[in-house]
Parts: C-alpha cells; sequence; structure tokens
C-alpha cells in the first residue's frame, strides 16, 4: 500500500518535512481555504500540487472537496453546488489527484465529547462518551426532540451525569461536540447549530440516502470521463446523533449504495476505526467483499465500551484485528495486480494517533493528527504490512 499521511496546508503545524521524516510517501490533502459548495479551480489545484511537489511528495488523495449541507438536504443551491462539485472533480483529476474521498454525514462530521482522554500509557485519545453526548444533546443543547430520541434508562443516566458536571466540564463537550473539525469552515455554537439541523427536519434514512444516491447519479459519470474514483468515507461514528439520519456504516449500508450506482468510480474509504465503533462490523470480511471498490483506507482502531462508547486505541490494539484487515487489503492489492489494474496500489494513511511525548505541550495542535501519534502508528502499520509480505514470501 501508499503510506501517505494527511496534511491540512500551509498553516498545518506538521509540516511536509515532517511527513516526509516520518516516511510517507503520499499526502492527503484539499484546498481547505474554499467554502463548502464553491468550485476548485484549475490554478488553485495546481498550486498545491506545486507546494506537496516542493516538499518531496506526490499529492496522492483528496480528502475531502467536502460536500454542502444543501447537497445533502437538496435544499436551497444544491443544484448550483452540485454543478461546483462536478468543476472541482474535474480540475483535481486534471492534476492528475485521481482518488477523492468525501462524506455524507449530515451537518457534523466525525464526533468526540474528549479530545484529550487519559491512556494508560499516559498519551492522550479521542473518545466518544455516549451518555456525555445524550447529555449535552437533551440537557445542555435542548435540542427539541432529543428526550424521545433515546431509551429511558439513558436519558436517566444521562440526566444524572448532566446534573453532577461542573459548568467547566458542560462547556467542554459542548465546545468538543459542536466546534469545527480540523481545516473546515464550519463550525456552530448552540444556537447555530439549532437552526442548522431544520433542512434535516423529516428525512428519514431512506430519504437520506436517495439524496445520496441522486449526488452520486450526478458525480458519478464525471469521475468516469476524468478516470477518477469517488471513495465514500463512513459515518464516524455510524451511530444516531441529533436524532438525524446516518445511512454509511455497514456493509448492507454498502450494498444498497453499490446496487443504486453500480460503477467502479462508486467506491468507498475502509476507516477501520469508524466501521469499528459497531462490534457487528466484520471489518475484515467487509475488506474482502468490498475490495474492488476500495479505493484508500483510514487505519486507525478503536477499543468499544459496551454502552456505544469508545476511544481510539492504539493502531495495533483495540478492538478490531488490524493484521487482519491489512493482510486483507495487501491480498486486494494482488488481485489487482493479476487482473491487470492500473490503480492496484491502495493509499492508506495512520489516522488519528495518540497525543503523545512533547507534542502534548505544543499550542496549536489539530486533534488526532499530531505529529508523533500518527509516526508511531505509521511504523507500527508499516511493520504489519513487512512482516506480512514477509510471510509471504516464505509460502511461495
Amino acid at each position: 500500500m501508499q503510506q501517505a499521511w494527511r496534511w491540512f496546508g500551509p498553516d498545518d503545524p506538521v509540516s511536509l518535512e515532517d511527513v516526509r521524516q516520518a516516511g510517507a510517501k503520499g499526502v492527503v490533502t484539499a484546498l481547505h481555504h474554499r467554502k463548502n459548495g464553491e468550485a476548485w479551480s484549475d490554478a488553485d489545484v495546481a498550486k498545491r500540487k506545486a507546494e506537496v511537489k516542493a516538499g518531496g511528495l506526490t499529492w496522492s488523495v483528496v480528502e475531502s472537496i467536502p460536500v454542502s449541507n444543501e447537497i445533502k438536504t437538496r435544499s436551497g443551491l444544491f443544484r448550483a453546488h452540485v454543478e461546483a462539485y462536478r468543476q472541482s472533480i474535474r480540475a483535481v483529476a486534471k492534476a492528475g489527484v485521481k482518488v477523492i474521498c468525501y462524506n455524507f454525514m449530515p451537518l457534523i462530521d466525525w464526533n468526540r465529547t474528549d479530545l484529550r482522554y487519559p491512556m494508560p500509557t499516559g498519551g492522550l485519545a479521542l473518545r466518544f462518551d455516549r451518555i456525555d453526548f445524550i447529555a449535552f444533546d437533551a440537557f445542555g443543547l435542548r435540542r427539541p426532540g432529543a428526550k424521545t430520541s433515546y431509551p429511558e434508562a439513558d436519558l436517566e443516566k444521562a440526566e444524572a451525569r448532566f446534573a453532577a458536571m461542573s459548568e467547566e466540564r458542560r462547556e467542554t463537550v459542548a465546545a468538543n461536540v459542536v466546534a469545527a473539525l480540523p481545516g473546515s469552515w464550519i463550525g456552530y455554537s448552540r444556537d447555530s447549530l439549532i437552526e442548522a439541523m431544520k433542512p434535516y427536519e423529516g428525512l428519514t434514512p431512506d430519504l437520506y440516502r436517495a439524496n445520496l444516491v441522486a449526488f452520486l447519479k450526478d458525480i458519478v459519470p464525471v469521475a468516469e470521463e476524468e478516470g477518477a474514483r469517488l471513495c465514500i468515507h463512513p459515518d464516524d461514528p455510524p451511530l444516531p446523533l441529533f436524532g438525524m439520519p446516518r445511512i454509511v456504516g455497514s456493509a448492507e449500508d454498502f450494498r444498497a449504495l453499490f446496487l443504486a450506482v453500480p460503477s467502479l468510480a462508486n467506491g468507498l474509504t475502509l476507516c477501520v476505526g469508524s466501521l469499528g465503533v459497531r462490534a457487528d462490523n466484520d471489518i475484515a470480511a467487509m475488506a474482502k467483499e468490498f475490495g474492488p471498490r476500495i479505493h484508500f483506507a483510514h487505519l486507525r482502531n478503536v477499543t468499544r465500551e459496551g454502552d456505544g462508547s469508545f476511544h481510539e486505541s492504539d493502531h495495533l490494539g483495540g478492538s478490531v484485528d488490524m493484521v487482519a484487515v491489512v493482510a486483507q487489503l495487501l491480498a486486494e492489492e494482488r488481485r489487482r495486480k493479476a487482473e491487470g489494474r492500473d490503480d492496484a496500489e491502495i493509499p492508506m494513511r495512520p489516522d488519528h494517533g495518540h497525543l503523545l511525548l512533547d507534542d502534548r505541550a505544543k499550542l496549536k495542535i489539530n486533534p488526532g493528527y499530531s505529529a508523533i501519534g500518527r509516526l508511531k502508528g505509521l511504523a507500527e502499520l508499516r511493520g504489519a504490512m513487512m512482516a506480512l509480505d514477509w510471510a509471504r514470501s516464505q509460502e511461495d
């Protein structure tokens, strides 16, 4: 697999020199200065590609061309945004960047309640505490309908948890849940979050999936024409949040999506950590079943805590057998080579990482994207890949 690294552009506290020292060859990046719904120009894409090349690296994956809320809800200026998206696909493909990761999560992308959760090693991890989330939703945000969205027993736990929280803890959870993601323009206050939810009212999972399929039917033909490969990122976490539909979190979800839009340009990003939140997901089996459509892999792991809560573990630890997943991805690469596919090599990145060593004291860190934690993860994954390749060579 091509070892890659997410980079948020010139303002990223982790430089391209750091990326190169970590041993990565590819860069996963985007035009983070462009707002959702704007078309990316050939000039802007060329500039970003030149920046990456000057750092001695290759821009191998776009993550991501954001899908606006208007597109997701088929409202407002969505038709103009779809056309801008098509233009952006053409611009990155023209520059030779053919793998495009995107997501269709409603309103908020990945969600965590803790950004500095202490691990036994002394490192700090990202964590999602389901009861803290419910406490925020029902008693902090006071979202209309929140109290009917959860089982009564969980709601009682959340009410007691919220009552016991200090004001500082309440504010921390709220900030973590509604804050903008690294490289994103969109963050919400409590009032603006309630307002932003309104276009999603009445969208059932079936209706929301129909919106995704309609979007793909608009853009997949462009990707086919340009030789580009779209790869949807699973919901993170693949759990109900804020009463809005989450439709990309299981093998069944992927089957429905690929049945509706059969083109190989309609693929997936195998995010082990996101899918691993659900105990019913067999990630290695999913890697085998959907192998031909896996255009990109996020290799991180999670430890499930039993009630929907989880924290991000070491890359080779946690609840998912990461080595089995990597072995299946390597098998898929061999299958593609035998088939003669020109995309036999699957780009991967060591998604997220613990906050370790002197990174803990740095003033500017993108949550989950510190240098040392990802370097450690990449080294572990590289070792696993080399060991699997060696073992196979002994069999031949």
